[in-house]
């Protein structure tokens, strides 16, 4: 791979041969600032004259997919896929930028690196490092641009005045923020709604209670993305065929559709290997264990072995949701026999620089091994995990679950949003 140094510009057939690529970002970021990359294309004057070809998070794509955002790979910020020539004749250049949005500066990270990869193979890439800034708040990265051929800049300035300050400079601005939307109740919206829905009768009086709970929690303006990941071991068969694992969907199910914009609750099933199934919403709770999980006769339809292997899913959990921009609770559910103590560690250890909560829970079982110690777990930057153990979900009420369930989110929501992990 070719290293640039700042103000180095060169052909791009000098590193490759591709007109279509990908550019990384990433950086090292101690304080857990929140950045957002974006790339946008400029006229021969140097300006930001078509809003459709800026691509950031709030427009992954853009006409023809000339730009696009693509998930970031392990360690990254933001990936991007550029093809050449999709673009317009009128877009001369391509702006690749960082921002950060609210407390801190471009020196509060110590490096950053961009990355350009043709082909699959990264074949240059530039470097930046926080001391060669002061107060600045946003960054140019770096440009490809087309003068008689596509060429590339290492540009590496910053902008003290932050994204605003930087697209001034190419006759753009930042979009203002929309009015207020009109106050909603969400609880009684949510009430409503599952009342006057053909099968939802049966689910109002948890509604009521998840309200009710939310409220004491002091989080009922709170939005979330709850997930639920249910064992779905031998040992747990005859807890779905006698319809407690579809109480289990329908009690958290309705937790997610009051928390959630979207009123869906995200859910996997797992065992040796795991699966992610469709969501729950209100159209499908209805027999959604027995429809989704279970075959005519009773028996598991994904064939996902025996015995239970956490670390797996926890894995592909937190790559799932490692950027989400909104607070992310996971609900798991074991019967015990966890056994991989060193590898659950690491992956809640590292998890907890994330947005995401894990509340475990053991059902009817024993043998819970390292999740009954999660509150000593050492080297997180915040406690981002909690434990508790029951006989029988039938035993515990509405209220007494929800409480449980939600006793240790509030103060993950404080402390994540002191450290800069969530805003």
């Amino acid at each position: 791979m070719h290293t640039l140094t700042r103000g180095q510009k060169s052909p791009l057939v000098a590193f490759m041969s591709a007109v279509d690529f990908t550019v990384a970002l990433s950086f090292q970021n101690p304080q857990h600032l929140t950045l957002d990359a974006s790339v946008f294309g400029v006229d021969g004057a140097d300006q930001l004259s078509d809003d459709r070809y800026f691509c950031f998070f709030n427009q992954p794509e853009s006409p023809h997919g000339a730009l696009k955002l693509l998930p970031p790979e392990t360690g990254e910020l933001q990936r991007f896929q550029v093809k050449l020539p999709l673009l317009p004749h009128t877009i001369r250049k391509l702006v690749f930028t960082v921002s950060i949005d609210g407390a801190g500066t471009m020196r509060d990270l110590p490096d950053g690196q961009i990355t350009v990869y043709a082909e699959g193979k990264p074949v240059l890439g530039f470097q930046v490092q926080g001391t060669e800034f002061e107060q600045e708040k946003a960054l140019i990265f770096l440009e490809v641009y087309f003068k008689d051929q596509w060429r590339v800049a290492a540009v590496g300035q910053g902008y003290s005045g932050g994204l605003s300050s930087l697209l001034k400079h190419y006759g753009g601005e930042e979009e203002a923020s929309p009015p207020p939307p009109p106050v909603v109740n969400r609880g009684v919206d949510l009430e409503k709604k599952v009342a006057a829905h053909p099968t939802g009768q049966r689910l109002v009086s948890l509604v009521k209670t998840v309200n009710v709970t939310l409220e004491k929690k002091g989080v009922a303006e709170e939005k979330a993305q709850v997930v639920l990941v249910m064992d779905a071991t031998g040992s747990m068969k005859n807890s779905y065929r006698s319809g407690a694992v579809q109480k289990v969907v329908d009690r958290i199910g309705v937790l997610a559709m009051r928390l959630d914009d979207d009123g869906k609750l995200e859910t996997w099933f797992y065992a040796k290997d795991f699966h992610h199934t469709p969501d729950v919403t209100l159209d499908n709770i209805d027999g959604y264990v027995a429809r989704t999980v279970l075959d005519q006769s009773g028996g598991f339809l994904m064939g996902l072995g025996r015995a239970n292997n956490e670390p797996p899913v926890l894995r592909a959990l937190v790559e799932r949701h490692r950027n989400s921009r909104v607070p992310v609770l996971v609900l798991f559910i074991s019967d015990g026999g966890v056994s991989q103590t060193a590898e659950i560690k690491q992956v809640i250890t590292e998890a907890a620089a994330c947005p995401i909560f894990f509340q475990f829970m053991g059902l009817a079982g024993r043998n819970y091994g390292v999740l009954e110690k999660l509150d000593t777990l050492e080297g997180r930057v915040v406690d981002n995990a909690s434990f508790f153990a029951i006989d029988d979900l039938t035993d515990l009420s509405d209220e007494d679950l929800y409480s449980r369930l939600l006793q240790e989110f509030p103060l993950w929501l404080r402390a994540v949003r002191q450290k800069g992990i969530l805003r």
